[in-house]
């Protein structure tokens, strides 16, 4: 045989043995019925309305037989009223050592990306490895860029209603300085294959409003400013077991009162004014208040957060469909009705 020949046979065996292996070579990207058409920032922020955040920690990730949510939820999500969901991904625990994505994993994701847009869902994709990111700002960059130089060619020909949030909440070492020269490199890399598709970014130190004012951005018109709200942190954590024992030891802490809607709508017109003064659209990503808050109190507070950011023209995603912060009861398949009709007043549904 000649060298070609041999060549060519050493090929064939190897992928033949890649093969039995059970190496698996990244899925093409999927294909659209509906093509991208470019849409105004502000447009799409409206049209986001209300969301909520699904897919945190699923065990679908990992094996989509075990998957606790479900594709079929999102017709169940739509139905309900809402408008959006923001798939909460931590991509960088499926990567391999040169930062490759696992193949299992976009198929997943194609699978979850394809029935929220079928179900008529805008989809916002979350990039949400936040904790590597403040604790290792250089890594971060690294795998937040290799993210993002693969997904965002793949989806590319996706319709506009599918939106891209560049990282979730950085903070600790990655300072707001830091970030602000981080997102200018990646919104680049993202442009190079989406160059009119909407991107979500916020501040640093967790997405926090205080933050907007040190946030720099890119005189770029698609790009949709996000902030988180948990405030009152005591109301809204009392009693979680990953925020100290302080925090854990407090119960029965109450919410509602016309001081307490003084101080929250304050800072929403903190934020709108900061959206005036930059001339951009709001999301409010995410907000809620654990289990362990009293009921009433919980009900009270979450249909004032979603109320009150309606009424400043925010969009927002409530946190969360499952897990914590619960909205939907996966296990009885049935909504927590307080919560829901916190966020989606009846009227509003039946629209």
């Amino acid at each position: 045989m000649t060298k070609a020949i041999k060549w060519l046979a050493y090929v064939a065996l190897a992928a033949a043995l890649a093969g039995c292996a059970g190496v698996q070579e990244t899925p093409p990207a999927p294909t659209f019925g509906e093509a991208f058409t470019p849409i105004d920032a502000v447009a799409q922020n409206a049209a986001m309305a209300r969301g909520i955040n699904v897919l945190a920690g699923d065990p679908g990730w990992n094996d989509p037989g075990l998957a606790r949510f479900k594709a079929r939820y999102f017709r169940t999500i739509r139905d309900a009223g809402f408008s959006t969901v923001r798939i909460v991904m931590n991509s960088f625990e499926h990567m391999d050592s040169s930062n490759t994505l696992d193949p299992h994993w976009v198929a997943f994701l194609d699978k979850m990306v394809e029935a929220a847009l079928t179900a008529g869902l805008t989809v916002d994709l979350d990039e949400h490895d936040f904790m590597l990111c403040g604790n290792d700002p250089d890594n971060c960059r690294v795998k937040l860029d290799a993210f993002w130089s693969q997904i965002a060619p793949r989806y590319k020909d996706a319709p506009n209603r599918l939106i891209f949030e560049m990282l979730n909440e950085p903070h600790g070492k990655l300072t707001a300085a830091l970030w602000n020269a981080q997102l200018k490199e990646t919104l680049a890399i993202i442009r190079a294959s989406n160059p009119a598709r909407n991107v979500i970014i916020g501040p640093a130190n967790w997405n926090g409003l205080e933050e907007l004012p040190n946030l720099e951005l890119p005189d770029d018109p698609h790009i949709i400013v996000t902030f988180h709200y948990y405030h009152p942190f005591h109301f809204t954590h009392q009693g979680t077991t990953w925020n100290g024992p302080e925090i854990q030891a407090l119960h029965d802490v109450r919410w509602g009162t016309q001081a307490d809607e003084a101080a929250m709508n304050g800072e929403f017109d903190t934020v709108k004014a900061w959206a005036a003064a930059h001339n951009r659209p709001i999301f409010l990503g995410e907000f809620g208040a654990f289990e362990t808050a009293p009921l009433p109190d919980r009900y009270t507070w979450t249909a004032a957060v979603a109320r009150g950011a309606e009424a400043h023209g925010f969009s927002w995603a409530y946190w969360q469909f499952d897990h914590d912060f619960v909205a939907y009861d996966i296990d009885k398949e049935q909504w927590v009705e307080p919560i829901l009709a916190a966020l989606i007043p009846p009227k509003a549904a039946a629209n």
